[in-house]
């Protein structure tokens, strides 16, 4: 499995399988995702135990039959005095911006991507561009890791998954008309700094394997295969992508396995610790794949001596 798709899922950036098994709510709306209630246990603090931190995972597109959620999360959402966020996409956008054209951009005079690829995938890209009717020169200052985070976004647009309908994004507007705190457990200069930090020689080969996955097809039956396993909360199919992803060997691989996912880990967990200790209620949203695997959120906090329970 191609990790490039993963990256969708671990950081801010539609179809179902119409007979896949799906986990429904009493009233018939179907369970998304994965969803845990972590309690701070009685022989913690006295100030706060009890308190309760409703944990959802997210995935980073959307489709408008995705809403409303069912109502085990909507009700934690009308009662929680926090919603925290991975980063919240509705945030400042002049600390987006910034952290665009700090991490994701050349200085001036630098560029394009294209000639930092190897030469067989010069084409390639010229050929993708044109497929997805994007013009060279707005590209052009992109740093190739910025560029093949566009060429995923614009596969899953063809597809039919929405970035404007994601999980985040919806949240997000939710707590604005309910006028309810927004926490962000990292920051977005954080989450491109990881990106930016690669070497340039890094970006090109993270660009050369997205190219490759979008060429082979594997980006779409990836992101299918992911989607659906959110849409339909099947927690075999998820648990088998963790293990997919641990295992994968290839550059992007191990860049999402080491630190997208375990280097982000202990602080997330970190952050809803720390919020637990807080708020009585209150609901987290992080990318779906941060609670499966080895070395999940979940994990971690019943490390830290919390009550996890998995609700589905």
């Amino acid at each position: 499995m191609r990790r490039q798709i993963i990256v969708m899922f671990c950081c801010l950036f539609v179809f179902t399988a119409a007979l896949a098994p799906r986990a429904m709510a009493a009233d018939g709306t179907p369970n998304r995702g994965a969803l845990f209630r972590i309690e701070q246990p009685a022989a913690g603090n006295a100030g706060n135990a009890g308190n309760v931190a409703w944990l959802f995972g997210t995935i980073h597109v959307g489709a408008k039959s995705f809403y409303p959620l069912e109502p085990k999360i909507m009700a934690a959402l009308e009662n929680a005095a926090v919603l925290a966020l991975e980063v919240d996409p509705l945030g400042s956008q002049d600390d987006i911006a910034r952290a665009v054209r700090e991490y994701g951009m050349y200085p001036a005079g630098r560029g394009p991507a294209s000639a930092e690829l190897a030469a067989p995938y010069r084409p390639r890209l010229e050929r993708l561009l044109r497929q997805y009717d994007v013009p060279p020169a707005s590209v052009a200052p992109m740093k190739p890791w910025m560029l093949a985070s566009l060429l995923t976004v614009r596969e899953f647009e063809r597809q039919g998954y929405q970035t404007d309908l994601a999980v985040e994004m919806w949240l997000s507007h939710g707590a604005r008309a309910r006028k309810q705190k927004i926490v962000e457990l990292e920051s977005v200069q954080a989450q491109m700094a990881l990106f930016g930090r690669m070497t340039t020689a890094d970006q090109a080969l993270f660009l050369q394997e997205t190219i490759d996955a979008i060429d082979g097809s594997e980006q779409a039956s990836d992101a299918r295969a992911i989607a659906t396993a959110w849409a339909t909360a099947d927690q075999a199919a998820l648990d088998r992508i963790a293990e997919k992803t641990a295992t994968d060997d290839t550059f992007s691989g191990r860049f999402v396995s080491r630190v997208l996912l375990d280097g982000r880990n202990p602080l997330l967990a970190d952050g809803i610790a720390k919020l637990l200790a807080r708020e009585k209620q209150s609901v987290v949203a992080i990318g779906v794949l941060h609670l499966v695997g080895k070395n999940s959120v979940p994990e971690l906090l019943r490390r830290q001596g919390l009550r996890v329970e998995r609700v589905y």
